[in-house]
Parts: C-alpha cells; structure tokens; sequence
C-alpha cells in the first residue's frame, strides 16, 4: 500500500490529510484560492510532501490515489453562478419547471416563512423560458412508447437552442425513467449538430417518478456538469505533470467517491460531497470509540455543518433542498449554516445582533488578518476574548491583529449597543454557541432521536472552540475532540478513509403485498449496473458490497422512509418484513399512530447502493501515559480568557496539546492550544485525554463513566 490523500477545498480554508502506509496520518491547512481553487489543493500537497519530507513528485508518485472533495458546484447553484443551459421535455409539459408543483412556495424554507403564506413566492425559474423547448412523443406510465419522437421537430429544436450559444442541454421527457429510448435517441441527435455539447438524461441522472424533482435535478446536474469536468481536468493534468500516478477520486454527497473522469456525467452526486466528508471520518473514529450515536459537528471558515451517526450508521436522505428546489440525490444527512469562524456578526433595523449566514471567506478573511477585512466575525470575537493566541494561527503561519478585531467590533456592534468591545465579543460568541445548539436540536429531534443519547464529535478551524457550549445546549453530556494531526482537517481525514460509492435507483411504484418476481428483477438489473460502474472506476477494490433499499409510504401520505431489503433470496416473507420494518421506522420518526396502513403501502422507488472496499486503514497514534492526571505539566501559559460575558475575563491556563499525555484530566476553564485550533473547556466542565489523542469533554462534573484508557485498534 502507499499514500492516500484527502483534499477537503473549503470556502477559507483547504485542509489536507496524508495517510502513510502503515496508517498513521500527517495534515496540513493552506489559505483557500478562489477563484483557481486547484492552487490551493497543489499548495496542501506541497505542505504534506515538505511534512513528510519527501519531493513532491515523490510523494505523488507513491500516492495509490487522491480523494478529493468541494463545496464549488454546491456554491454555485446556491449562489446562482451557473451558465445557460437548453431544457428539453414532453410536448405540454414545459411550464412543469415553472409552475414547479407548487413545491416552490414552500420547500427548504423556515417555519415563520410558511406561516407567512401572503409574502410567499416561487424562486426564479432554472432555466431562461427561451431555452426551455418541447418535442413531440410520449411514454405512458408502463413504459410503452404510445407516440414516436417526431425527430425532425427535434433537430430543428436542437437547432435553435444551439443558436443561443448554449453549451449544454438537459434532457428530461415525461415517464422516461420507464423507457429511456427517446431521451437517448435525443442525445443522438443533439451529438449530430454538435459533439462537444454536454447533455445529461433525466433517466440516467434521476430516475424517479414524479416530473418536477426529476426536471430540477437533470437541469442542476447539467448546470454544473460542464464547469466541473474543466476544473477536475485541470487539476488531475496539473497532478499528472507532477507526478501523480494513481487515481484522482472525487467526494459525492452518498459518503463515499467516484473517479473523477466519470464524476461529470452525474455532477449533481458530488455537490454535497465535501460535507459527507466530516460525518465518514466520524464513523471510523466512532467504531474505535465504541460510540454508537454520533452527532458530527463541523465548524469550518464559513459554514457549521452537522450530521447524525445512530447505531452505527450515518443518518441518509433519498432528497436535499436547494434554493428551494428539490434534488434527487441520495445522501448523507448533513445539515448546514452560515455560521463559521468566519461568519459575520451583524445588526438589523431594530439592533438586533446575528452571526451569518455571509462569511468573510478566504478573501479578504476576518478584519484580524489583515488583508482587508473590516467586517467582525467569529474569529474576531474569539480573538478579544482571548480564545485565540495573538502570536497567529496554524501554528503562527497565519499573523493576526487584536488591534483590526477590535476596531471592526467596536464601529459595527460594540457603539452601536453602547456596549464595551469586550463586551460585543462575548455577545458574538454567546449568539453563535445558541444558533449552532439550536441546529443541534432541530436536526437530532427531527430524526426521531434524543439528543441526550448521543455523543458530539467536534472538529474543524472553530469546532473545538465552541462544542463545549452547544452541546450543552441541547443536552449532550460528552463531547469527543479529535485532536492531533487531524484536529481541524478531519473531513479531510474522512475523504482519505472513504470507499467508492455507486448507486443506482429506478421507480416501479406498487402496492403491498409487493410482487416478489418484480421486486428481484428490479434489483436484479441494477445490480448489474452498479457491478458494471465498478469496473469502470479504474482503482482496485478488495470486495464490493451491495445493499438493497426500498423507498416506501402510505397512500395519502407524502413522506417516503428508505426501508433495507435484508440480503439474500427475494420471497414474501423478506418482503413483509420489509414493510413491517419501514412502519417501525414511520412511527419512530412522525409519531406513534401517525401511518395509515388502510390506506394501503406502496413502494415507489428501488435503490442499490454499491461500496467497493479499498482497505484504507487508518491508525490513530498512540499517546504515552502521563505518571499522574496532573496536567500542570503542559501548561504554557495563563491569559486572560472571557468565555461567559457575566463572569467577564478570568486567568485561564493555556495548554500545550504536544506536551499532554494520556490520562491528563483537565479543569475548566481551560483553553488547549493545538496548532491548527484551540479547544475551549469551560468553567465546570472537565476534559480527559485518551490514549489517542482525543480530548473528552464531560458537560456535567461527574466524568466516571468515560475511560481514558480506551484505544483505537490500528
């Protein structure tokens, strides 16, 4: 085995991981460079080479492959930085992607939006009415072709939508995911008036009954397709000229990669990917831990991000919002807000005080880096209150200036609430602790869990700043902190653990009792298809596993819940079982008596989802144990830290993460200071270092339960 990287490209912050061949790890964290995010991704790998003490051809050529995740597509759409695109569908249907099923007015919005019906309205259109053409055929809901394509009507479409000067055309016909033969004649013929046009089919990139999810989808996948393939294609030419010899994988949002030469023509898997990242790398450490319930938080440059890990398993959507639109993308369940270290604190009309959504991002960064910022941000905050060291970031790689922090808090909130600077600090950081807890709460209860059962992993830039409080918040009494080399790039960690994933799904709706000779033939071609993609990904896999899914509801009712189908032969029974399993799972999740089975059960859509294993193992290195659990040892310094604003500043001592050992119990208020973050420990909390590395907070005073003495099996 040789190296594995992952590259986890941020909105600030590019952070890398290295795994050596026997496991242990290195990570390096490098400025973000928009708008050539792949400067940034090459100057990651240049700090690991020179970490590793390796030439860079070296290194690269010893790289079995590179996993490589990125918020860039997702920012786009969300953004609305995306090119023109042609839009072709069934003859009567292309105002569906307009009228949007009324879906519009209400998805991915706030509750005190919906309860605001008179100031509602639909987001605008994702594609220009004039590009948005029909074509004369039609598909019935059996698959029969009941009207052939009129192909001279269609060319001639093609035509004028080529005329626009677009440069990619989605193509999304009514009933196609029963026969895709019209949609791929239609690449045909768009392939004739011009081949070098990206074109995605609704049947290949969403395959699922109900049109506008399935349009909206196909017409965002395209919209990024293009500009995703330039970038992945530049990047791999610069690896290769470098030295890279193995393979350059890329992040999707199902929490595992694909090669990057086919991650284009399916684009619209991979804009969540960078997200997953955190919540894979949790589930590693979590199996070592002996944690079954996990709320992953990741606090990075401008986004908070959170998922669920419950017995064992990370949390999965079958669909993700964005901008109000729907998306047919399997996934992990990862949540998000604006609320990074470098969010923006702002005041309303009314002097209202918020943090975010809008970052300072790489460029220019917090007002305390000095490259132009004049906005206060978290980071700002955590500065003045002492949180942070003045001698910089990333081990003082990164300068920074309490005089610009200071001077930004006080113009844009501290004069303006006729408060104190110190004061204004500690309002930030308290708003960003209380909106971060409420997110935390949201997403576990809305899950059907209890936040009390879990345990919360924190990592990131700012993560370990801020877990002590949110978890507090919603009731959490252990917090774990993956410290050393991986303690703020610890998606990155995930990426470089991660599998390849494939799936691939298709809607047959019918009613239980399901068929089984249907069921299994379902299954049965798309495991075909996942196998077939397998090969085609160019990396060798130890052994491929596949899981069967069931996408299953009431009639009347909206909401599907993913169901497993257990493996093995298809009968009856292993299909009642299933359906007994997916009612379990309503009741858990919208309350006891909630279903309606007279109403009947039915299963809409057939998933596989295809994990060839490629036997990255990960070791966390182990610590040496301290004589006593003493940590004055390491402590480096005392400063002056505000972490509460009615206690105000209070000499707090400032902890060496180098110099502490296993069974180090350390009393808050405390602040351990790692070169890539710093660890808040809070007045009546207490922290207890494991044997590797991992810093466990207990909320509560009473920390008998946790065992410093617990390892991770390398």
């Amino acid at each position: 085995m040789g190296y594995v990287i992952g590259i986890d490209v941020g909105g600030t912050f590019t952070d890398a991981v290295a795994l050596r061949p026997d496991g242990t790890m290195i990570s390096a964290k490098t400025p973000s460079t928009p708008p050539d995010y792949s400067q940034g991704v090459l100057n990651g790998i240049d700090l690991l080479a020179e970490e590793l003490k390796l030439p860079v051809d070296e290194l690269l050529a010893r790289t079995d492959h590179i996993a490589h995740g990125t918020t860039s597509s997702l920012n786009a759409l969300v953004m609305g930085k995306v090119p023109s695109i042609g839009f072709i569908t069934t003859k009567g249907h292309r105002d569906s992607i307009f009228i949007m099923n009324v879906e519009g007015r209400y998805l991915g919005r706030p509750q005190h939006e919906l309860q605001d019906i008179m100031g509602q309205s639909k987001p605008r259109g994702l594609v220009e009415r004039k590009l948005a053409r029909e074509v004369t055929e039609r598909v019935d809901r059996a698959g029969k072709a009941i009207v052939p394509l009129n192909e001279d009507e269609a060319r001639q479409v093609i035509r004028e939508i080529l005329e626009e000067g677009v440069k990619a055309i989605a193509v999304s016909l009514l009933w196609s995911f029963r026969n895709r033969a019209h949609e791929q004649r239609l690449r045909e013929l768009i392939h004739e008036q011009d081949p070098t046009v990206f074109v995605a089919l609704s049947s290949e990139v969403s395959p699922r009954i109900r049109e506008f999810a399935r349009h909206s989808t196909t017409v965002m996948s395209t919209q990024i397709g293009p500009g995703l393939k330039l970038y992945l294609d530049d990047l791999e030419t610069k690896l290769r000229n470098k030295g890279l010899r193995g393979a350059l994988l890329v992040m999707q949002s199902a929490g595992g990669a694909i090669a990057a030469s086919e991650a284009a023509a399916s684009a619209i898997t991979t804009i969540g990917g960078v997200l997953t990242g955190g919540v894979v790398g949790c589930a590693q450490l979590a199996e070592g831990l002996g944690h079954k319930n996990v709320i992953a938080t990741d606090v990075g440059g401008t986004t908070f991000l959170a998922g669920i890990i419950a017995g064992g398993e990370p949390v999965r959507a079958a669909q993700t919002i964005v901008n109000q639109h729907p998306v047919n993308v399997p996934s992990l369940r990862v949540d998000a807000i604006g609320s990074g270290g470098g969010a923006i604190a702002w005041l309303d009309t009314g002097g209202n005080l918020h943090v975010g959504p809008l970052s300072a991002q790489a460029v220019p960064g917090p007002a305390c880096y000095g490259a132009g910022g004049t906005e206060p941000t978290n980071t700002d905050a955590n500065l003045v209150l002492g949180i942070l060291p003045e001698t910089g970031l990333l081990g003082g790689l990164r300068p920074i200036r309490k005089d610009l922090a200071e001077e930004a808090i006080r113009r844009k909130i501290a004069e303006p609430l006729g408060m104190t600077v110190e004061e204004a600090a500690a309002a930030i950081y308290a708003v960003q602790n209380a909106q971060t807890g409420d997110l935390l709460r949201k997403i576990v209860v809305e899950s059907g869990y209890d936040p009390r059962e879990f345990t919360v992993y924190a990592f990131g830039g700012a993560g370990p700043a801020h877990c002590a409080a949110y978890s507090a918040h919603i009731g959490v009494t252990n917090v774990v902190v993956p410290l050393g080399p991986v303690a703020s790039a610890f998606s990155a960690f995930g990426l470089a653990s991660s599998d390849i994933v494939l799936i691939r799904e298709h809607s047959d709706p019918m009613t239980a009792p399901l068929d089984p000779a249907r069921v299994a033939e379902n299954f049965a071609r798309l495991e075909a298809e996942v196998l077939q993609a397998m090969e085609r990904q160019g990396i060798e896999v130890s052994r491929i596993i596949l899981n069967r899914e069931i996408d299953i509801r009431y009639g009347l009712q909206l909401e599907e819940v993913t169901t497993a189908l257990a493996p093995g032969p298809i009968t009856a029974e292993t299909l009642e079982a299933c359906v007994d399993e997916f009612e379990k799972q309503y009741a858990r999740l919208f309350g006891e008596g909630s279903g309606f089975a007279g109403a009947g059960i039915h299963a809409i859509t057939f998933r596989i989802r295809g994990r060839g294993v490629l036997e990255v193992n990960p070791k966390f290195e182990t610590l040496e144990r301290a004589p006593s659990a003493d940590p004055s040892p390491a402590i480096l310094t005392t400063r002056p830290v505000c972490l509460d604003g009615r206690k105000g500043f209070v000499d707090t001592p400032i902890y060496d993460y180098n110099a502490l050992r296993a069974g180090h119990r350390i009393s808050g208020p405390a602040v351990i200071q790692v070169p890539t973050t710093s660890v808040v420990v809070p007045d009546g909390m207490y922290g207890i270092i494991d044997e590797t590395g991992v810093l466990n907070i207990q909320t509560q005073t009473n920390v008998s339960h946790i065992n410093p003495q617990r390892s991770i099996a390398g």
